[in-house]
């Protein structure tokens, strides 16, 4: 549904700075086989407790808003997602929008919900 928060599928690849509460490097391929890097706080990505002693790469992922979803000429389900909201993230390229196949893209859990919904008051 268009406007749904969703949960869109990174690789972390890295940890990156040992700054409270420490940052990683995440990545993941759009529908065109492009690869996007975000650097951002660890809790942006998982409630993992990583640091450099971790091992990489991890599966994580990032919150996103579903913009528009469609099915292509290949029969291919595509989302274009934004990650401005609810949590304003972008790559290093400074993109916050991105055409993801729809399989990348997941439901938050009841308890993302709730907590999402928490800090959008």
């Amino acid at each position: 549904m268009i406007g749904t928060i969703q949960n869109l599928a990174v690789r972390i690849a890295r940890f990156v700075d040992d700054n409270f509460p420490g940052w990683v490097e995440c990545e993941f391929v759009d529908a065109e086989g492009h690869q996007h890097t975000i650097i951002d706080k660890v809790p942006t990505f998982t409630t993992a407790p990583l640091d450099s002693n971790s091992k990489y790469p991890q599966g994580g992922h990032i919150y996103c808003t579903v913009l528009t979803r469609w099915t292509d000429d290949y029969g291919k389900d595509l989302v274009r997602v934004t990650t401005a909201h609810p949590f304003p993230v972008e790559s290093t390229a400074g993109l916050t929008e991105f055409v993801v196949p729809a399989g990348e893209l997941t439901d938050l859990t009841n308890e993302e919900i709730k907590w999402v919904a928490g800090t959008q008051r």
